[in-house]
Protein backbone atom coordinates (compact mmCIF):
# COMPACT_ATOMS: atom_id res chain seq x y z
CA UNK A 1 0.00 0.00 0.00
CA UNK A 2 1.32 3.43 -0.90
CA UNK A 3 1.99 6.09 1.72
CA UNK A 4 -1.01 8.10 0.55
CA UNK A 5 -3.27 5.04 0.62
CA UNK A 6 -2.20 4.17 4.16
CA UNK A 7 -3.10 7.70 5.34
CA UNK A 8 -6.49 7.73 3.59
CA UNK A 9 -8.26 10.95 2.71
CA UNK A 10 -7.88 14.31 4.41
CA UNK A 11 -10.75 16.69 3.81
CA UNK A 12 -12.00 20.01 5.06
CA UNK A 13 -14.27 19.50 8.03
CA UNK A 14 -17.35 21.29 9.28
CA UNK A 15 -19.64 21.44 12.28
CA UNK A 16 -21.22 18.23 10.93
CA UNK A 17 -17.97 16.41 11.79
CA UNK A 18 -18.08 17.19 15.53
CA UNK A 19 -19.25 13.67 16.47
CA UNK A 20 -16.26 12.18 14.62
CA UNK A 21 -13.91 14.72 16.24
CA UNK A 22 -15.24 13.78 19.68
CA UNK A 23 -14.76 10.06 18.97
CA UNK A 24 -11.15 10.60 17.88
CA UNK A 25 -10.45 12.82 20.90
CA UNK A 26 -11.89 10.24 23.29
CA UNK A 27 -9.45 7.64 21.97
CA UNK A 28 -6.45 9.90 21.42
CA UNK A 29 -6.30 12.06 24.56
CA UNK A 30 -5.62 10.61 28.00
CA UNK A 31 -8.48 11.87 30.20
CA UNK A 32 -6.07 12.18 33.14
CA UNK A 33 -4.66 15.39 31.63
CA UNK A 34 -7.90 17.14 30.71
CA UNK A 35 -6.72 18.01 27.19
CA UNK A 36 -9.85 16.97 25.31
CA UNK A 37 -12.43 19.61 24.51
CA UNK A 38 -16.19 19.22 24.82
CA UNK A 39 -18.43 19.17 21.77
CA UNK A 40 -19.76 22.59 22.83
CA UNK A 41 -16.21 24.01 22.92
CA UNK A 42 -15.48 22.60 19.45
CA UNK A 43 -18.75 23.89 18.01
CA UNK A 44 -18.21 27.28 19.61
CA UNK A 45 -14.73 27.79 18.20
CA UNK A 46 -15.75 26.48 14.78
CA UNK A 47 -18.38 29.20 14.59
CA UNK A 48 -15.70 31.87 14.86
CA UNK A 49 -14.21 33.51 11.75
CA UNK A 50 -10.76 32.27 10.74
CA UNK A 51 -11.20 28.82 12.29
CA UNK A 52 -10.99 25.63 10.26
CA UNK A 53 -11.02 21.88 10.69
CA UNK A 54 -9.45 19.09 8.64
CA UNK A 55 -10.44 15.46 9.13
CA UNK A 56 -8.52 12.33 8.10
CA UNK A 57 -10.60 9.31 7.11
CA UNK A 58 -9.80 5.80 6.08
CA UNK A 59 -12.58 3.64 4.70
CA UNK A 60 -15.08 6.27 5.86
CA UNK A 61 -13.84 6.13 9.46
CA UNK A 62 -12.36 9.26 11.05
CA UNK A 63 -8.74 8.50 11.99
CA UNK A 64 -7.58 11.98 12.98
CA UNK A 65 -8.29 15.68 12.82
CA UNK A 66 -6.70 19.08 13.27
CA UNK A 67 -8.39 22.31 14.33
CA UNK A 68 -6.75 25.70 13.84
CA UNK A 69 -7.48 29.40 13.72
CA UNK A 70 -5.94 32.49 12.16
CA UNK A 71 -6.18 36.14 13.10
CA UNK A 72 -4.14 39.21 12.14
CA UNK A 73 -1.24 37.27 10.61
CA UNK A 74 -0.95 34.83 13.52
CA UNK A 75 -2.18 31.25 13.55
CA UNK A 76 -2.72 28.68 16.25
CA UNK A 77 -2.98 24.93 15.99
CA UNK A 78 -5.64 24.34 18.63
CA UNK A 79 -5.96 20.56 18.47
CA UNK A 80 -4.37 17.73 16.53
CA UNK A 81 -5.27 14.13 17.29
CA UNK A 82 -4.80 10.73 15.67
CA UNK A 83 -6.44 7.55 16.87
CA UNK A 84 -3.83 5.37 18.60
CA UNK A 85 -4.20 2.50 16.11
CA UNK A 86 -3.29 4.87 13.27
CA UNK A 87 -0.30 6.64 14.82
CA UNK A 88 2.98 6.30 12.96
CA UNK A 89 1.23 6.05 9.57
CA UNK A 90 1.79 9.67 8.48
CA UNK A 91 -1.71 10.89 9.33
CA UNK A 92 -0.47 13.41 11.89
CA UNK A 93 2.14 14.73 9.47
CA UNK A 94 -0.45 15.04 6.69
CA UNK A 95 -2.89 16.87 8.96
CA UNK A 96 -0.15 19.26 10.07
CA UNK A 97 0.90 19.87 6.46
CA UNK A 98 -2.70 20.77 5.57
CA UNK A 99 -2.89 23.19 8.50
CA UNK A 100 0.39 24.82 7.45
CA UNK A 101 -0.74 25.12 3.82
CA UNK A 102 -4.08 26.67 4.79
CA UNK A 103 -2.34 29.00 7.25
CA UNK A 104 -0.09 30.25 4.47
CA UNK A 105 -3.07 30.67 2.14
CA UNK A 106 -4.73 32.82 4.82
CA UNK A 107 -1.62 34.99 5.17
CA UNK A 108 -0.48 33.61 8.51
CA UNK A 109 3.12 34.62 9.17
CA UNK A 110 3.68 32.62 12.35
CA UNK A 111 1.93 29.46 13.52
CA UNK A 112 1.83 28.63 17.24
CA UNK A 113 0.87 25.56 19.26
CA UNK A 114 0.95 24.26 22.79
CA UNK A 115 1.62 20.68 23.85
CA UNK A 116 1.99 18.80 27.12
CA UNK A 117 5.61 17.99 28.00
CA UNK A 118 6.20 14.33 27.19
CA UNK A 119 3.56 14.17 24.44
CA UNK A 120 4.81 12.04 21.54
CA UNK A 121 3.65 14.68 19.03
CA UNK A 122 6.56 16.93 20.06
CA UNK A 123 8.77 15.00 17.63
CA UNK A 124 6.27 15.61 14.83
CA UNK A 125 6.24 19.34 15.51
CA UNK A 126 10.02 19.60 15.66
CA UNK A 127 10.41 17.66 12.40
CA UNK A 128 7.94 20.08 10.83
CA UNK A 129 10.15 23.04 11.74
CA UNK A 130 8.51 24.21 14.96
CA UNK A 131 10.81 25.49 17.70
CA UNK A 132 10.04 25.68 21.39
CA UNK A 133 9.54 29.30 22.41
CA UNK A 134 8.04 29.01 25.86
CA UNK A 135 7.18 26.93 28.90
CA UNK A 136 4.15 27.06 31.18
CA UNK A 137 5.18 25.34 34.39
CA UNK A 138 2.63 23.08 36.00
CA UNK A 139 -0.02 23.89 33.38
CA UNK A 140 -1.48 20.37 33.21
CA UNK A 141 -2.62 18.21 36.10
CA UNK A 142 -2.04 14.52 35.64
CA UNK A 143 -2.62 11.36 37.58
CA UNK A 144 -2.26 11.69 41.33
CA UNK A 145 -2.39 15.50 40.98
CA UNK A 146 1.05 15.43 39.35
CA UNK A 147 1.67 18.65 37.45
CA UNK A 148 3.14 18.71 33.97
CA UNK A 149 4.47 21.61 31.95
CA UNK A 150 3.01 22.94 28.73
CA UNK A 151 5.52 23.66 25.99
CA UNK A 152 4.77 26.39 23.47
CA UNK A 153 6.11 26.08 19.95
CA UNK A 154 6.14 28.40 16.97
CA UNK A 155 7.08 28.28 13.31
CA UNK A 156 7.74 31.15 10.92
CA UNK A 157 5.69 30.41 7.80
CA UNK A 158 7.25 33.19 5.74
CA UNK A 159 10.64 31.48 5.76
CA UNK A 160 11.23 28.87 3.08
CA UNK A 161 9.70 25.51 3.90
Amino acid sequence: MSDAASRGEIDDGSIADIADVMTVMAEAFDPAFGEAWTDAQCAGIMGMPGTWLVVARRGGVATGFALARAFAGEGELLLLAVRPDYRGTGIGRSLLERIIAESRRLGVERLHLEVRDGNGAIHLYRRAGFAQVGLRKGYYRGKGDKSLDALTFSRDLMASS
